[in-house]
């Protein structure tokens, strides 16, 4: 058991304390070159692509390519790339794609995990800091305002927002400092080795949960905090 005091903990969003998942009617409609309706595979591939943390998904141009690894940066390129993510992903038609794309970056369609709510409060009541550090193009504060969980958070530190993306050691630099904390006083807990488990980098602690479907991780945030003496 990890024995550090922690003052302050970082929660990366997507695959870690909420997880998009998709309603059947968000892509029923969807139809490919041939007018006919994607089938269950073409659909998880779909919803793969979309929400992967790293790694391209897709072939690009160049400009595309350069939409794709400045996305988290940028919203009008986070919106660009991933209309043509969708567009060669069996979504040719514009209006279609434009609808899904909408739905896909609206907080309040998220779904949280079973622990995410006692993991905040938990935290928050143990009075630690918390912050939720994201690469997102788009604000996720609704998510948690539409049930009352921003009042746990001390900070949202956004990449599209900062200017900075996971792994970059700048975005978890500008996390402990707006939370008044040192790095070797922090756990970063995430779904990413790659990305959030950059966060090692400038010397915090990091913690991995797997980004499940949400009826599949009923404890796992509440496991890593017990792991690391915090809850």
């Amino acid at each position: 058991m990890d024995l550090v005091t922690f003052r302050a903990v970082l929660f990366d969003f997507s695959g870690t304390v909420f997880r998009l998942e998709q309603d059947e009617t968000w892509l029923a409609d969807l139809t490919d070159h041939e007018g006919e309706s994607l089938d269950l595979e073409a659909q998880t591939e779909l919803m793969r692509r979309m929400t992967a943390p790293v790694g391209q998904v897709v072939d690009l141009d160049e400009e595309h390519l350069h939409a794709w690894n400045h996305r988290d940066r940028d919203p009008v390129l986070h919106r660009k790339v991933y209309l043509e993510v969708l567009k060669q992903s069996g979504v040719p038609h514009a209006d279609q794609a434009v609808a899904l794309y909408t739905r896909l970056i609206d907080p309040t369609q998220w779904t949280p995990y079973p622990d995410t709510e006692a993991v905040l409060k938990g935290v928050s009541g143990k009075g630690v800091k918390l912050g939720v550090l994201s690469n997102i193009a788009f604000d996720i504060r609704p998510a948690f305002g539409r049930r009352g969980w921003d009042a746990y958070v001390d900070e949202f530190i956004l990449s599209f927002e900062v200017g900075a993306v996971k792994p970059e050691p700048e975005i978890f630099r500008a996390a402990v400092e707006r939370l008044g904390v040192e790095p070797a006083e922090t756990l970063m807990i995430g779904d990413s080795e790659e990305a959030d488990g950059a966060a090692r980098d400038i010397g915090c602690a990091f913690a991995l949960v797997e980004p499940l479907p949400t009826t599949e991780r009923p404890d796992a945030l509440l496991n890593a905090l017990r792991t690391h003496n915090v809850l």
